[in-house]
């Protein structure tokens, strides 16, 4: 069966959605407003480029090249270095906006210049960004498609992978200029950065790609070190690994009731009204965890480091050892500090660093504040994948409205892809309030479908009625 060939970006996801990458010895059009991301996209694909050893050549019509090299440098890119080893050409094409136009422009004039550097280089991936401006010399709407064409045939003919960047009106302004270059691409990315929620969220969008499939969703990206990351959370493959053997959840009394204890590559939900233990059952978890040797990390959106150690003293749990050794590692942030993709981005990055055993998030319910409800349904679903792909085992907490009521166990719709779930509630017993606990779930174990008390004191949490 024919495919047509691919050129791959090394751009983090982005190949993924574009089903192997631009493609080769064809246009791509991408299209996006002030502060999307346009340069980055084709500045990181001939930097990922040139690194492989392929040369590359940016023309910029808008920037500096002198500040397209700083702008690079806070990414840690280092592109004077490529420079000097010839694998990328930064071509200075700002045009004098005092400069007077005798005659008629036409592209020939510019063809011949990137002629020379394409056969001094040995290049085969070129990037010309905001062309829009080289156009705004041509004053004939249809003259300057003529000479778009004629650059298009120009580069297709020498089989050169092209990645033009265009400009897009703000929301509610005029049309695009230029528009035609939609249909005279072979591939259109679409770029746009909004806001939601207060936070400010960039999006990407495959809008067309000539003789190829691709994922035509909307997806999110943040631009930090080491470049643009992808999150195609609609891109998923199930490849989850299969739930492992069973380990001590360090809580006494629990694994019975779990059928065994927790397992391997498991996401469990500890779901309960506020003051019922969650966080003191996350705590014994980790302790517990790096008391085998296991490392864990344990992403708080709800307390400070400081905070959480000290007051976890009172329950006889002392998490400062295993935060001494590195053993543990606690990731700490206001969800409003930043959007959720740059809160995954965040976690995906400490996974890849610590490669825990064992990771807690608390909470689900605090995901909430990074902007939207689907924002934090796709921070924890991505977060929750990352985990079951690699092997490692999370537990989510979840603070349920009401207080000794539960209206939804999650907060967030994610129960039906948590392999195990533990209720907690606190109930009136006579003039006193009593802790109770119950396994709802425990995705391949036989476990206790009943309610249990439990208490918290300076000797950790302890079951009753429950076998150690």
């Amino acid at each position: 069966m024919f495919s047509i060939g691919k050129c791959r970006t090394g751009i983090d996801g982005l190949d993924q959605i574009l089903r192997g990458g631009l493609p080769e010895g064809g246009t791509t059009l991408v299209v996006g407003g002030p502060g999307t991301g346009k340069s980055l996209v084709g500045l990181e694909f001939l930097y990922r480029s040139a690194l492989g050893g392929e040369p590359g050549i940016f023309i910029s019509f808008e920037e500096r090249a002198g500040a397209l090299r700083d702008n690079a440098r806070t990414l840690g890119w280092d592109l004077l270095a490529l420079e000097q080893t010839g694998k990328l050409s930064l071509i200075d094409a700002r045009i004098d906006p005092r400069g007077i136009v005798a005659g008629e422009f036409g592209i020939e004039c510019f063809t011949t210049i990137l002629d020379h550097k394409l056969r001094a280089t040995g290049a085969r991936r070129v990037v010309i960004d905001a062309l829009d401006l080289l156009l705004r010399l041509i004053s004939d709407h249809k003259r300057a498609q003529n000479e778009l064409l004629a650059l298009h045939q120009w580069l297709e003919e020498r089989g050169i992978t092209t990645l033009l960047t265009v400009k897009a009106p703000r929301r509610g302004g005029k049309a695009r200029n230029h528009q035609f270059m939609d249909y005279m691409a072979d591939c259109v990315i679409a770029l746009d950065n909004r806001l939601l929620g207060q936070l400010s969220t960039r999006r990407l969008r495959v809008v067309k790609y000539r003789g190829s499939a691709f994922d035509a969703n909307e997806y999110p990206f943040v631009i930090e070190r080491p470049g643009i990351t992808l999150l195609p959370i609609s891109g998923f493959d199930l490849s989850h690994k299969a739930l492992g053997e069973f380990f001590p959840s360090g809580v006494r009394g629990l694994d019975g009731l779990l059928g065994g204890g927790f397992r391997r590559a498991a996401s469990v939900l500890i779901s309960g009204s506020s003051g019922t233990g969650k966080t003191t059952l996350c705590s014994s978890f980790a302790q517990a965890a790096c008391a085998r040797n296991d490392p864990m990390l344990y992403i708080n959106f709800e307390e400070s480091e400081a905070a959480l150690t000290s007051a976890m003293l009172s329950a006889g749990i002392d998490l400062g050892p295993a935060l001494a050794t590195g053993r543990l590692r606690m990731l700490t942030a206001m969800p409003e500090a930043m959007g959720a993709e740059q809160h995954l981005v965040r976690a995906l990055g400490a996974l890849k660093q610590l490669r825990p055993a064992c990771v807690v998030v608390e909470s689900a319910s605090a995901c909430r504040r990074m902007g939207t409800a689907q924002a934090a349904f796709e921070y924890l679903m991505r977060l929750i994948n990352a985990c079951k792909e690699m092997g490692m085992t999370i537990l989510i907490t979840n603070q349920t409205a009401g207080f000794m009521n539960q209206e939804e166990i999650s907060g967030i719709g994610i129960s039906s892809i948590i392999d195990a779930i533990v209720m907690l509630r606190l109930v009136e017993e006579g003039s006193q309030l009593q802790r109770q606990l119950l396994v709802m779930k425990s995705r391949g174990a036989s476990n206790s479908l009943r309610y249990h008390d439990f208490r918290i004191s300076d000797a950790g949490v302890d079951i009753l009625g429950a076998d150690a």
